[in-house]
């Protein structure tokens, strides 16, 4: 068993099952967690005990998610003395917030629901920073100060992904606007973040939004923004995703799920490079770099009057098409073999290695799911291989077939993870369909993706 790091971590959360997750999961690497619902408490805390380093939640009153709770705050511990390091969580991931909350003196930020991984890494990197003995005053954050974005890596020998990683090249230093089109799980979100980290505006916000997990009735709210006072529930002035990528990219996932109403709505504001806040008369000129991806036959739906052709040519100055695994096989083993590392890193494994055997039938298997299905595929091969041995079909459960469910009926997570698998492969990847098979509304079904990293 590793060493756990040292310090001492002090949440806080008003939401209970926020910090017993975040506990469960920093317990991991860290031995002192201690957790408090009450940012009233925070004082007491840390006059009672020496934490270096405080999450803390940005929101604490219910319906209110401007952050300024978070925000006043995160200055009160950054007058303490022997202040510690803060992280600030947020269910919203408003760029212009973050980058406010830097300003002030906070080492960093997550956004909920986090990634384990990412998480604990993120207190680590900030437990080793210096603590900032004045909050920083200028209008941008410096280069130092940002948060460390790692460069997007595109894994594959093949002939089809030089020549993807070509395009990319091209047109990154642009600002065309790209779709990236593809199958469910071959990439595309890696493709935009690669196309972002190899741009002039790399410096600047990648906005991403999933246009299939947006409700219609909140589209021009998240899109566009709304100002206090605007609907029932907008207690606060908030800038849509437009104005927080204006400068750097933006990045509209699932553009095929939107409703012909809906296009229109985008169609204009892509149109006139301005937007209007719900509520407001007020205009709002935006500078973004558009990409846009979808797995569904854009194409086709023109045909069926279900996409609006213009529409199409707003949004594909390039095509990029990210192809199949199967239609790469010769990357398998280049893959596998970058997975294997991640996850015997993740939980703690030592170097794991494939039988030619093995290597060869996952190179053969179809992969309907593409190289989602082979990374969940590698993750369950190191969790259930014995380490220090070649890893064979006969001691790690791959679960390849989508005609069944390989997974230990004990292990309620791992059900519902390859049951929400096998319904998006049998509806090739038609996520309202998919939700219907599992019984789920289409927002629960993408919020059970988010969870598993799907």
């Amino acid at each position: 068993m590793r060493t756990k790091h040292k310090g001492k971590i002090l949440i806080v959360d008003d939401d209970e099952d926020i910090l017993l997750t975040a506990k469960i999961v920093l317990k991991q690497k860290f031995s002192h967690i201690r957790t408090v619902s009450d940012p009233h408490q925070i004082s007491q805390m840390l006059e009672q005990e020496d934490y270096e380093l405080v999450l803390l939640d940005m929101n604490f009153t219910a319906g209110f998610t401007s952050g300024k709770e978070g925000l006043r705050w995160l200055k009160k511990i950054r007058k303490m003395e022997a202040a510690p390091q803060v992280v600030l969580m947020t269910a919203y991931g408003e760029i212009d917030l973050a980058v406010r909350a830097m300003k002030e003196g906070a080492a960093d930020f997550v956004l909920k629901p986090w990634d384990n991984d990412s998480l604990q890494q993120t207190i680590i990197a900030a437990l080793d920073k210096k603590p900032a003995e004045v909050p920083l005053e200028r209008n941008e954050l410096p280069a130092s100060a940002k948060p460390a974005i790692p460069a997007p890596v595109i894994i594959g020998q093949s002939a089809a992904m030089h020549s993807v990683s070509n395009i990319i090249a091209k047109v990154a230093k642009t600002d065309a606007n790209v779709l990236i089109l593809g199958e469910h799980g071959t990439g595309k979100e890696l493709a935009a973040r690669a196309l972002h980290q190899q741009s002039l505006r790399a410096d600047q916000a990648f906005v991403h939004v999933d246009l299939g997990a947006i409700a219609e009735t909140l589209f021009e709210s998240e899109l566009f923004g709304h100002v206090k006072g605007a609907f029932t529930d907008a207690r606060e002035d908030r800038a849509g995703r437009f104005e927080l990528a204006s400068g750097g990219t933006l990045f509209l996932d699932e553009i095929g799920n939107l409703s012909l109403p809906l296009q229109a709505k985008l169609l204009s504001a892509l149109q006139s490079r301005r937007v209007t806040p719900v509520g407001s008369n007020k205009v709002t000129p935006i500078d973004i770099r558009l990409l846009c991806a979808t797995n569904m036959p854009l194409y086709e739906m023109v045909k069926e009057k279900k996409f609006r052709q213009d529409l199409i040519y707003r949004i594909n100055t390039v095509e990029i098409m990210l192809p199949p695994l199967r239609d790469r096989r010769e990357d398998i083993p280049v893959l596998a073999e970058h997975y294997l590392s991640i996850y015997c890193e993740k939980y703690q494994r030592e170097k794991m290695l494939m039988s030619a055997e093995t290597m060869k039938r996952l190179q053969h298997y179809h992969w309907p799911g593409n190289i989602r299905e082979l990374q969940h595929a590698l993750e369950r091969a190191v969790i259930m291989g014995d380490p220090n041995i070649l890893i064979t079909e006969s001691n790690a459960s791959f679960g390849l077939s989508t005609e069944s469910l390989e997974t230990p009926a004990y292990k309620l997570e791992e059900v519902e993870k390859a049951a929400i698998i096998k319904a998006i492969n049998k509806n090739n990847g038609n996520m309202s369909k998919a939700a219907k098979d599992l019984g789920l509304g289409r927002t629960t079904l993408y919020r059970k993706m988010h969870k598993y990293g799907l």
